[in-house]
């Protein structure tokens, strides 16, 4: 028997408490294989999921490696798990995403240097160390722009929009934080994203994907994409590209800006399972957590298929009542409330997700539009503005 498979009767660790685990959690029950979950917070509904869990910190040693020895192979559900942590895990168990990819695109100065080995078209950016660094570099990178930390994760009060040279000297404390990356800000018409199964020996793309972003947050996930056929190619062609040159197996995304000159810039590349595959619930025959499951398991993909178009929408807890009304009224829409405690759910900025089949996106917006919960606003016009993952 193959070693580096895992079969029925194995058990999956899964590390992280986002809402990706819950899937993934449930595909792999649904194959056999036992669950176990570590994470700092014992409320979650991937715990809830679990045959065994864990609770500790990300730092504690002594835990990880508990888990890690309890497990035929770990995974990390969200691109916010320290690369080091997954590092240290690898010492004690299979980890089939690895550490490279992680460690790769939680540093934006690494990422940008993977982009321009591969010559990708990306928004200008410049590394920042000191205020003398942005007035110098301005210039170059122009209005507007954004100020990050190289390091992704801290969140978005560490971040600095900069739309004149008077937004300058706020950037002042924040430097005092360390090294942060100067990026233009790219006006574009739609924001695209592909989600992506890789293993050693195959790659299978799902569809194309529009994703549409409200303060930092996903709001909606439309497939299939609006776009042409010229456009959608060379989405896929870069995407392989990409996927050619990274050292990864499971599931990934890489996001797009689409400007309205028709130019593609590369947004980011997220070494992990990414809400905006939720859509694939019922847009594909299989789900982005199946296919994840398949690649870490060391199982072949399964061919993608397209079912029928949604539109996914993602809702707050202030709006799940309204949403429960919906409940009793739509046959095409399908519901996920995501199981919180009331503590979880009252902090939680999202409460949950609905699908809308239909046979059009036209036609799926135009009800979610009619019951006037979610209020649509047409696509941003400042691209980076509203990135979520980093």
């Amino acid at each position: 028997m193959d070693n580096s498979v895992l079969n029925p009767g194995g058990t999956l660790g899964i590390i992280g408490n986002s809402t990706n685990g819950v899937g993934l959690a449930i595909a792999a029950r649904n194959a056999g294989i036992n669950v176990g979950v570590y994470g700092d917070n014992e409320n979650t509904e991937t715990m809830e999921l679990a045959d065994f869990r864990v609770v500790g910190a990300l730092n504690d040693q002594q835990q990880l490696q508990n888990f890690a020895e309890r497990c035929d192979m770990v995974t990390y559900e969200s691109e916010t798990i320290d690369a080091s942590v997954m590092g240290f895990l690898a010492a004690h168990t299979r980890v089939p995403q690895g550490t490279d990819a992680l460690e790769m695109m939680q540093d934006r100065s690494l990422e940008r240097a993977f982009f321009a080995q591969l010559n990708l078209n990306v928004a200008p950016s410049a590394t920042i160390v000191s205020l003398d660094d942005v007035y110098q570099s301005i210039g170059s990178i122009g209005y507007p722009s954004i100020l990050k930390p190289i390091q992704k994760g801290l969140g978005h009060n560490r971040q600095l929009v900069i739309k004149t040279q008077t937004d300058i000297v706020k950037a002042a404390d924040l430097l005092d934080w360390g090294t942060y990356m100067l990026e233009s800000l790219i006006p574009f018409k739609k924001e695209l994203s592909v989600i992506v199964a890789k293993t050693p020996d195959e790659t299978k793309f799902f569809p194309i994907v529009e994703n549409r972003y409200r303060d930092h947050q996903l709001m909606m996930t439309m497939v299939p994409a609006q776009i042409d056929q010229a456009v959608n190619d060379e989405i896929l062609r870069i995407t392989q590209e990409i996927s050619d040159n990274l050292t990864y197996t499971g599931i990934f995304e890489v996001a797009f800006f689409l400007t309205d000159s028709g130019n593609l810039y590369v947004k980011r590349i997220v070494p992990a399972m990414h809400q905006a595959g939720y859509v694939f619930e019922r847009a594909t025959n299989i789900s982005m957590a199946e296919q994840h499951l398949r690649a870490i398991a060391g199982l072949p993909l399964m061919p993608i298929k397209s079912l029928l178009p949604v539109v996914a929408v993602y809702f707050t807890p202030s709006q799940a009542n309204v949403i429960r009304t919906q409940w009793q009224i739509k046959p095409n829409w399908f519901f996920n409330f995501y199981h919180r405690t009331k503590l979880q759910a009252e902090k939680a900025a999202i409460a949950g997700h609905v699908m809308v089949e239909a046979d059009s996106i036209k036609e799926a917006l135009e009800q979610i539009d009619d019951t006037n919960i979610w209020q649509l606003q047409p696509a941003p016009d400042e691209g980076a503005a509203t990135e979520t993952s980093d």
